[in-house]
């Protein structure tokens, strides 16, 4: 083999790891996207809920999101800035706080 074969060789073998390692990065970073796709917002009777998380908007998402888990076990992205979402964050937030008060 002469020097030209081995530089294209391990110009190619560069080249190959650098793309490799930049697909892996990819994926990492398509985790930083927002939750909800689209939102719901019909009013779901408030005892279907089991829980409620609510994600900030930030660098991986310009959106507030609501992300409800119901007690079939079911997620479902709420409408923020809907009235009656409003009021079952507030129904959940004043339920973790007594929680903590209660605990201290």
């Amino acid at each position: 083999m002469d020097s030209k074969a081995v530089a294209a060789f391990l110009a190619l073998l560069l080249v190959s790891a650098t793309l490799t390692e930049g697909a892996s990065m990819a994926r990492v970073g398509s985790e930083l996207r927002c939750q909800c796709v689209s939102t719901h917002s019909t009013f779901i009777p408030f005892k279907f809920f089991e829980s409620v998380r609510l994600i900030r908007s930030g660098p991986h998402c310009k959106n507030i999101e609501v992300i409800a888990v119901l007690k079939n076990g079911r997620q479902v992205c709420l409408e923020p800035t809907a009235g009656w979402v409003k009021a079952i964050i507030k129904h959940f937030l004043d339920k973790a706080e007594t929680n903590s008060e209660t605990e201290s």
